[in-house]
């Protein structure tokens, strides 16, 4: 074991043999291989390419050099093109601080059984009076720079529990194609997390719907993680055990607490609130000439076409089935 590995524990380290290919006698070759490539693209500005930086992008590409090293540009280049994104990037700002104190996003306490950190996120509690969806999405950002840190999440990853209840039809209107698009680019294609699963409870049936529309954009392995699960909570707790979720995913746990990873990012800051208008953080998000997919797509601002719209009833929510894709 080098000291790179330091911080992972017995199981782990097996873990990251079997499942990712991490070797503690090339390591240090696999990493400099990856660093190698980055003459190849002087277009962009890698801010960062010492080794544990980098170790985090081998284990997400399961130590594909080439695989690893497109992360990694993406990465850098994701922050390049969307430089107002990532202006005054900290848990202070005060559009981040608001979304991270509603519980964008939400952490919880224990580990699922296979190790993975829990996040989750409450739709409905997002203020559009107080802040914008890119602050969520610089909130959301902001929390996985911090979480992946831990060696153990970079080998073991994320699970991601989205509940949609009271999210209302105007805030769904604001999942714009550029939106949207931003938030697949910076947490799908340039991100160095390994996401177990994503799911989805209690949406309604445009939430249905624009994943209808969003899902041909998304990797096949981000498809097969998503799980839609609407009301039917017993299904959730076939994949994450109830013993360990808070009441309101049908779990044994009190009520999940909205502040409680906002405290651990803001510390004695968190109650110094300060006042913010929205407008005042108005990112040019990229115009969207083009599809969300490497092509291009031409997409009124309305996420959902609203032939798709007529074409569902608004009680199809209560008869729907479960969606589950089991890896």
């Amino acid at each position: 074991m080098t000291h790179l590995q330091a911080g992972l524990s017995p199981e782990t380290l097996e873990k990251a043999r079997l499942e990712l290919n991490e070797n503690p006698d090339t390591l240090h070759q696999d990493i400099q291989e990856v660093r190698d490539m980055v003459i190849t693209r002087p277009d962009i500005g890698f801010l960062r390419t010492d080794d544990a930086f980098i170790l985090r992008f081998l284990r997400a590409r399961k130590f594909h050099h080439f695989e690893a090293f497109r992360l990694l540009a993406q990465y850098f280049e994701y922050r390049q093109q969307n430089l107002d994104m990532f202006k005054s990037f900290k848990a202070t700002d005060p559009g981040i601080k608001q979304a991270l104190k509603d519980g964008f996003p939400g952490g919880l306490a224990n580990l699922d059984h296979y190790g993975r950190k829990i996040l989750v996120l409450f739709a409905a509690n997002w203020d559009q009076s107080r802040y914008t969806l890119v602050d969520i999405l610089r909130a959301i950002l902001l929390s996985l720079e911090a979480m992946i840190e831990d060696p153990e999440l970079q080998v073991n990853g994320f699970v991601l529990i989205i509940d949609w209840s009271n999210f209302t039809f105007k805030q769904a209107s604001k999942l714009t194609p550029s939106m949207l698009r931003l938030a697949i680019e910076g947490l799908q294609d340039s991100f160095p997390a390994r996401f177990g699963g994503i799911h989805f409870v209690n949406q309604p049936w445009y939430i249905h719907a624009l994943y209808t529309v969003i899902r041909p954009f998304l990797k096949e392995k981000t498809r097969k993680r998503i799980f839609l699960h609407g009301n039917n909570l017993n299904s959730l707790h076939q994949l994450i055990h109830p013993e360990i979720l808070p009441s309101e995913f049908g779990g044994m746990l009190p009520p999940y607490d909205m502040g409680t990873w906002a405290r651990t990012l803001l510390d004695h800051e968190y109650d110094d609130d300060s006042e913010y208008n929205v407008d005042s953080y108005c990112m040019p998000v990229k115009e969207v000439d083009k599809e969300l997919s490497p092509k291009s797509m031409k997409r009124s601002q309305s996420v959902v076409d609203p032939t798709v719209l007529k074409r569902m009833d608004k009680n199809e929510e209560e008869n729907m089935q479960p969606l589950l894709s089991l890896d």
